[in-house]
Parts: C-alpha cells; sequence; structure tokens
C-alpha cells in the first residue's frame, strides 16, 4: 500500500505591509498591534494617541471590544463628523472577535474613511481573527504592522531596560541596570513604572546607590551580580553575595550557568584588538558586550582565566549532581575566580 504523501505545513504568509518598533509608533488608516507583550502593545497604543492629539486636540477617541460587537459600530464611529474631527478607534480582543465584527472589519479594509485610524489589538493567543490579519498584511486597509513579541528571557528584559534609558537619553550604570532587572524580573509592567519612575526622578546619571535607595525592598542578589564581584576579584563581598543569593533561595545551577556565561564572553572577546563595533559584528555581540567583557579581562592572563572556566565547569557538574555538597562546590569556584589561584594555594 502506497502511503499518503505528506503534508507540508503551511506557509507563513508575507507580509506586504511595513512593521514599525513600539517605541517608535506612527498612525495609519489602520494599525495592526500584533503579540503577546501588553506593555510593549500599551506603549504603541498610547505613543499614536499622543501624535494624533498633538496634531489636532480636537480628536475623537471610541473604545470597541471586537468579542462584545454591535453591528454597524465600526462604520458609525469611523465616519466623519458634521466638524471633520480626527477619530482614533482603538479595537481591543481582536483574538476572540465576534462573527459580525470580523466581518465588518474585514469589509472595512476596502473603504477605509479619510482622518480615522484604526487600531487593531490581537494578542495572538488564537487563530481567531487570521482572515482580517491576512488581509491586513498583504495591504489592504494601507496599514502597518506593530509586533509586540514576548518579553521573557533575561536579555530581552536586559535590552527592554536599556531601550527605556536610552530612549529618554538617560544614562545609567550597568551594574544598577543589572540590578533593576534582577529585582522586576518576573513583571516586565513593573519594570518599566521603576525605570519611568528613575528616569523622571533622578536629574543625573543613575548608579548602583540609587536603584539600591528607590527599590533595596526588591534588589535580591542575582546571579549576575556574584558572577560580576568574583570576577572583579572582590573575594569577600562576592563570597557574601553569594551567600546571600544562597539564603534569598538563588538555585546553584543558574549561579553557575551566570559565572560561565561571563568567562565564555571573557574568553571570545580576550585578545581582540579591533574597535568595539567590528569586534561585535564578527563574534555576534552588542558593543557594549565587548566593551564590559574588555573591562572585566582587567588583571587577567590566559593562565588565569583558563583556570576559571575550569573551576566553573567543574562546579557545574557537582551542582548538577556530581557532588553531594553544592554549597562547597560554589564557594570552591568563587575562591579560585575572585583569587584568580588555584583553590587552597
Amino acid at each position: 500500500m502506497t502511503p499518503a504523501p505528506r503534508r507540508s505545513a503551511p506557509a507563513k504568509t508575507k507580509s506586504a505591509i511595513p512593521q514599525v518598533s513600539w517605541r517608535t509608533p506612527q498612525p495609519a488608516p489602520v494599525v495592526l498591534i500584533s503579540g503577546p507583550e501588553e506593555v510593549c502593545a500599551e506603549r504603541a497604543t498610547a505613543g499614536i494617541r499622543a501624535l494624533l492629539k498633538s496634531e489636532d486636540p480636537s480628536l475623537e477617541v471610541t473604545d470597541i471590544r471586537a468579542d462584545d460587537y454591535a453591528a454597524g459600530t465600526l462604520l458609525g464611529v469611523t465616519s466623519p463628523s458634521l466638524f471633520g474631527e480626527p477619530r482614533l478607534v482603538r479595537v481591543s480582543g481582536v483574538e476572540k472577535c465576534s462573527d459580525t465584527f470580523l466581518s465588518e472589519a474585514v469589509s472595512y479594509l476596502s473603504q477605509t474613511q479619510e482622518g480615522a485610524t484604526v487600531i487593531l489589538r490581537h494578542t495572538g493567543a488564537s487563530v481567531r481573527g487570521k482572515k482580517l490579519l491576512d488581509a491586513i498584511r498583504a495591504g489592504q486597509g494601507a496599514g502597518i504592522e506593530i509586533p509586540c513579541a514576548a518579553v521573557k528571557r533575561d536579555s530581552d528584559r536586559f535590552d527592554f531596560a536599556v531601550g527605556e534609558f536610552k530612549a529618554a537619553h538617560k544614562r545609567i550604570a550597568p551594574v544598577a541596570l543589572r540590578s533593576l532587572v534582577s529585582a522586576f524580573a518576573d513583571d516586565l509592567t513593573e519594570l518599566a513604572a521603576a525605570c519611568q519612575q528613575l528616569i523622571a526622578d533622578v536629574p543625573g546619571d543613575i548608579d548602583e546607590r540609587i536603584v539600591e535607595r528607590y527599590y533595596g525592598g526588591r534588589v535580591e542578589t542575582s546571579a549576575f551580580t556574584v558572577a560580576d564581584t568574583a570576577i572583579a576579584g572582590h573575594y569577600g563581598p562576592a563570597m557574601l553575595a553569594l551567600r546571600h543569593a544562597l539564603a534569598s533561595g538563588a538555585d546553584p545551577v543558574p549561579l553557575v550557568a551566570a559565572v560561565a556565561m561571563k568567562l565564555r564572553t571573557m574568553a571570545r572577546v580576550a585578545g581582540t584588538r579591533e574597535s568595539s563595533s567590528a569586534a561585535a559584528q564578527r563574534l555576534g555581540m552588542k558593543d557594549w558586550q565587548v566593551d564590559r567583557a574588555r573591562r572585566d579581562l582587567v588583571g587577567w592572563t590566559g593562565n588565569t582565566l583558563g583556570m576559571a572556566i575550569h573551576a566553573t565547569a567543574r562546579a557545574d557538574a557537582e551542582v548538577k549532581g556530581a557532588s553531594r555538597d553544592a554549597v562547597f562546590a560554589l564557594e570552591r569556584m568563587i575562591t579560585i575566580i575572585a583569587t584568580r589561584a588555584p583553590y587552597g594555594g
């Protein structure tokens, strides 16, 4: 019996419309804000409203729920008024929209109203509304898309916070930034609010003491704090940071992983002579990562770096089950790194 031919996965619809960053939103007849990250979506929506409001203070703003929709509403609120004020229509819940909304929204793409901006919010939680999204992405309605991908990884949260301060032309010390991100690792909304509070309250540069003063109750010793302190050669503070992290419930495995990541970065950057931007491009890194690794490498030699990497690899195996005493494995690793000498030597 001849097996049935395999079906290939459906090709992803290629977007024919501009993809715009949520940090630099712009109005369009139709704006699709897609993706699960609500903080970014709210920023994009607020940015578009602010731009339209600055152009004409008489802007009319209407909110519609796509899952609780009355027939004719979309065309009604987008149609020109007697005095011709610009209109902004914010539609939420497109991922769970009613059949009536879906039908009318698709029809609206072929008859968009002059002076109206329609924002369609689709979280991506379901495939509901796909017909509408495909039509917008194909270019119907002269729209744009603002993707708001989930911010999950530590590096993503770090980049998010970097962007907050960069957009405000505010400088923050790397250690202070890392402490801030660590303090709000589980809530991007709170991290965004904390960044904005510091931007608004602090007139000059932001250092670790300022972050500690504002959020000392939230700032826990992170794996990167332990790694940074040990690599800088501060044995006493590194051991204190390690013990505080463990007392706060930190898992030994991520602690070792943080140290290993920094040492690997240092090893990749060691010996490079080109500019930070050239090295970053060649190594697939960012300029600030190269600069930070070069600062971390001060006082290190090839031999001591190799010894630290070996000690970290040993600790990694031990905290994953090769030893019954994970705490001792961590302390030995930190001692070797902070002193840059063999353990007990």
